[in-house]
């Protein structure tokens, strides 16, 4: 007897209306081809597109594959849909794509585990009903979370293939900036669907990342640091350059692609359902912001608000600058003020949370105010006790990037509750 295949989506409807800019109000509706941008940015990058979605209840679909498993939810499908793409089509086209992913990383998308760490717990000293709940993401494409940020961006460029919009001949190329789990997603991706894409690293980029992406074909480009470039990262100006000379924005920073945050909330989709009114905190590594504004704002799709805790390595904390200088007033017309490159070089073994900006600094604020959550500066310390705890008492491999939520746990834990239930991410893959 054989198995019979996976019955066929029933029509749902899609939650999804729109994107809407936190900074100045612009609307864009939801079949507007590529969306990146707000409209009314110009030159501007204080302006980032939040999406917008139908009040309903939270839908998921039984599929080990988060973008089958949440289509209602996601923007990109919503795009999809309003050019005629239905469920059944939407689910072809993840599945496809999960398979050409998969013949060049040995894995496809799954929903990742969320499972109680029992011996990180005991070492902790929480009781046995708290402790840490660890969601491993180390196994999912490229061994990080990053794709999930970026597979988004890619569904709605071959849908909009798919329906007409732009020939599948004449593909404009990728661009990202970054040496580091996101360029390796990228680089996956882009392979995977034999997509051009440059990828700008700096001089110090790791040189087993940087012939892992000369391997999937990605075209790497070195931007080195130097007195007379304006501040922030060279390496994001360089990718600007490519992005206004024509190529897509393929990065996980909403102010470049807002698409990046439509696969994010899949992160906080999963520990809703996973943890639910279960969960009292959730502390999330931060460099650009992106993950925290996915998790956040997930689970107030979800209906549940735990404290939430950015947690940033002493060497560069510009998200909890910003926090400090708030006073209770709002954030989106202060961006200037509030948020800034950060002025010492950045440093610290958690060198993937090192962004000279938190670009999505009003995802990750929004998502700290909704629980009574708040940052957390972790000292280098701890950035590398909670490597070693973690490597030490649970049997994943992370890399101090991955881990660096649980250094916020233990900055913290003079502070939480023995019976707390605690949730950390551990992304990012120990590279040889």
């Amino acid at each position: 007897m054989t198995d019979s295949p996976p019955a066929a989506p029933s029509a749902v409807e899609v939650t999804v209306s729109g994107l809407r800019c936190a900074t100045c109000g612009a609307e864009v509706d939801i079949a507007t081809p590529w969306p990146w941008r707000c409209p009314e940015a110009g030159s501007s990058r204080h302006h980032v597109l939040r999406i917008q979605r139908r009040l309903a209840p939270l839908r998921a679909a039984d599929h080990p594959n988060p973008f089958v498993a949440f289509d209602a939810e996601m923007a990109w499908a919503s795009f999809a849909d309003a050019h005629g793409l239905d469920a059944v089509a939407r689910r072809a086209m993840v599945e496809v794509l999960d398979a050409q992913v998969a013949a060049v990383d040995g894995r496809g998308f799954v929903v990742t585990p969320l499972e109680r760490a029992d011996a990180l717990s005991d070492a902790l000293g929480f009781a046995p009903h708290g402790g840490v709940w660890v969601k491993d993401e180390t196994h999912n494409v490229s061994g990080s979370h990053k794709a999930r940020h970026l597979v988004t961006i890619l569904l709605h460029l071959l849908a909009a293939e798919a329906v007409g919009l732009r020939s599948a001949t004449d593909r404009p190329q990728l661009a990202i900036a970054s040496c580091g789990n996101a360029a390796l997603a990228a680089a996956t991706l882009a392979a995977a669907v034999r997509w051009p894409l440059q990828v700008f690293v700096p001089p110090t980029a790791d040189p087993v990342v940087v012939a892992r992406l000369h391997a999937l074909g990605a075209i790497v480009v070195c931007c080195p640091r130097l007195a007379a470039h304006p501040p922030g990262d060279p390496c994001v100006h360089r990718f600007r350059e490519a992005v206004a000379a024509g190529a897509v924005p393929f990065g996980v920073q909403g102010p470049e692609n807002a698409l990046c945050l439509d696969g994010g909330r899949t992160m906080g989709f999963e520990i809703y359902e996973g943890m639910g009114h279960r969960c009292d905190r959730v502390f999330v590594q931060v460099g650009g912001g992106a993950l925290i504004t996915g998790v956040g704002d997930g689970l107030r799709i979800g209906g549940v608000h735990p404290q939430i805790h950015a947690v940033q390595a002493a060497g560069c904390a510009p998200l909890a600058r910003a926090w400090r200088g708030l006073d209770g007033r709002g954030a989106a017309t202060r961006w200037a003020e509030l948020m800034w490159p950060w002025e010492d070089e950045p440093h610290s073994a958690a060198h993937g949370i090192l962004d000279d900006e938190t670009y999505d600094w009003l995802g990750a604020v929004d998502a700290m105010r909704g629980g009574g959550g708040g940052p957390v500066v972790s000292p280098e310390a701890d950035v590398l006790r909670a490597n070693e705890l973690a490597r030490a008492h649970t049997a994943i491999d992370a890399d101090h990037t991955g881990t660096a939520g649980l250094a916020g746990v233990l900055t913290t834990r003079g502070s939480l509750r023995d019976d707390e239930r605690v949730v950390v991410i551990f992304s990012g893959a120990r590279r040889s």
